[in-house]
């Protein structure tokens, strides 16, 4: 128990302590005494059975066992002003329903019982003693029904608290490595093209001035388009509020295309069969696919020409980028960040990706199978 919550349960005992006392006291110092003053028993009496009040959370049974042993032994001697001591063996009762083990309150309740049936002069006071009994011992049982059902629920309450937070942090690291795999393909991209510009930017600078600038040209724009992406990705990471740019879709495959041209690689974009709608996240996916693989092609392959497939069909989309480059490996390697990453995304979407030689020809061929909405569901 908390140190301040046991505090406020000592005041508190102390309270009831101190008033059960003073309603038994009284009947001592208000009820005419015949001429001569109440017998010194009666006041001990009347304070024992309600003073150990004070100790009735810490030790149920015994303090339940001197309010009943004084309270029986209040008549005693004649001289008493005639009261029944019930108020300290009432609440000590009720403390040890609601606190006892079962075997410890049943045989206190069952003595008490007995006990004041035997000790009480008439039927009429025995009998309204059961009944006092009862009321209280049922009382303390639904008490402690009650505490035990709000534990129940404060246990619960903390689990789901605990449950919300772990959840939390799974969601914040699959965005941080979300976040992480959109940089990867963003700063792999851009610089990869960026490289190849600059290397060809001099080699053309004295005999084709015109392709020199050009090249420059798209460093500049390929870096522009990259600080963008990763301002929106670096907002999501500060957690900074106001407009941020969408990500990037399969609309923006076309712009992609003419990104990578720049480079001197031709690349187009085909499409076959009907467009349908697709899940936004699988719709991301197919864009960072085709990016990577694209990368890739610029870094790797030695291509003059690539090709960015999309085929729609009733369930699903299969995006293909095929080059005619030099091809290397077979399937995706089990490490590599760029076709694991390919995978990656297209797990997450419930669809799956492969990766080798083209079977049409010479290069290498990326193709990813994204399910539609209805196929996801």
């Amino acid at each position: 128990m908390p140190l301040r919550r046991l505090a406020a349960s000592s005041w508190s005992d102390a309270v009831l302590a101190a008033a059960a006392t003073l309603a038994q006291i009284w009947p001592l110092l208000t009820t005419p005494d015949a001429g001569q003053p109440w017998h010194w028993w009666g006041y001990v009496a009347a304070a024992g059975s309600a003073l150990p009040l004070v100790w009735r959370r810490r030790a149920p049974a015994p303090v339940l066992i001197l309010c009943a042993g004084f309270g029986t032994l209040y008549d005693a001697v004649d001289h008493v002003a005639s009261q029944p001591l019930w108020y300290g063996v009432l609440a000590a009762l009720y403390t040890v329903a609601s606190r006892s083990r079962p075997l410890v309150r049943l045989s206190m309740f069952a003595v008490l019982s007995v006990g004041g049936m035997v000790t009480v002069g008439s039927a009429n006071t025995a009998f309204r003693g059961v009944i006092l009994y009862v009321t209280v011992y049922a009382l303390g049982r639904a008490a402690a029904g009650a505490r035990a059902q709000a534990a129940v629920l404060e246990e619960r309450a903390g689990r789901l608290e605990r449950e919300r937070r772990v959840d939390a942090e799974r969601a914040a690291e699959r965005e941080r490595a979300r976040i992480a795999r959109d940089m990867h393909d963003v700063l792999a991209h851009s610089i990869s093209l960026m490289v190849v510009q600059a290397e060809a930017g001099p080699v053309v600078i004295g005999s084709a001035p015109d392709r020199a600038a050009a090249a420059f040209d798209a460093i500049a724009g390929t870096g522009r388009d990259a600080l963008d992406q990763l301002r929106t990705m670096l907002s999501v990471l500060k957690e900074e509020d106001g407009t941020r740019a969408p990500q990037p879709t399969i609309d923006d495959l076309p712009a992609l295309a003419g990104q990578v041209a720049g480079a001197g690689l031709t690349v187009r974009c085909t499409a076959e069969g009907e467009p349908r709608p697709l899940p936004a996240a699988a719709g991301v996916a197919a864009y960072r696919i085709a990016q990577e693989a694209l990368t890739n092609v610029v870094k790797h392959a030695g291509a003059a020409s690539a090709e960015v497939r999309l085929n729609w069909t009733e369930d699903g989309l299969m995006i293909s980028v095929v080059d005619d480059g030099r091809g290397t490996g077979m399937g995706l390697p089990s490490s590599g960040n760029g076709l694991i990453g390919i995978r990656e995304r297209a797990a997450a979407c419930g669809g799956t990706a492969s990766a080798g030689p083209r079977a049409d020809g010479p290069g290498f061929e990326v193709s990813a199978r994204l399910p539609l909405a209805g196929a996801m569901a």
